[in-house]
């Protein structure tokens, strides 16, 4: 039996009450029937339009900040559940994500205009490596727990991610 069939699915009015739930939990896209990683993704989104237009050391400040707050958030949600990495904990997913578009900055990407293609492929890219976890993301994730560790994957998928799609956006010509 795994760790997270060991309790039932939280019901919304309980990650509803604590901050540390409503936090984790992506403002409620956790709780959603199937894919609650992939709805955290997409809550991703909205951050990034507001975060893209700072310099990319502020960008990566705000972001370190939300990984830092990520950290304990999702170690208190998973703590009031008594589950490691519950699957509803997607926090995680948002600040992955944000990793996963630093190329798409707007100081580091002129060359670019057509934003919206992007993102969807920074967004296919993340997903594709936080389900995949290859390594050595998979061992990290197994040894590495609390809230660091709920983070750190997908912090790796989201580097993985934002490798590749610098690589794309220096190879694909400008329009």
């Amino acid at each position: 039996m795994t760790e997270q069939a060991k309790i039932a699915r939280p019901l919304p009015r309980l990650i509803l009450t604590t901050p540390e739930h409503v936090i984790a939990f992506g403002f409620g896209a956790g709780l959603a029937p199937f894919a609650p990683g992939t709805f955290g993704t997409i809550v991703g989104i909205p951050f990034f339009l507001v975060l893209m237009w700072l310099p990319p050391l502020y960008y990566a400040v705000a972001v370190t900040a939300l990984f830092v707050f990520g950290c304990w958030a999702c170690d208190r949600s998973a703590k009031l559940l008594g589950v490691h990495d519950y699957g509803g904990i997607v926090f995680d997913e948002i600040v992955g994500f944000l990793v996963a578009c630093i190329p798409l900055l707007p100081a580091l990407q002129l060359r670019h205009g057509y934003l919206w293609h992007w993102l969807v492929a920074a967004f296919v890219l993340f997903r594709f490596f936080d389900i995949l976890k290859p390594p050595p993301i998979r061992r990290l994730d197994q040894s590495v727990h609390g809230g660091f560790g709920i983070m750190l994957d997908d912090v790796l998928a989201g580097g993985y991610s934002a490798l590749l799609l610098a690589i794309a956006t220096w190879i694909v010509p400008k329009n």
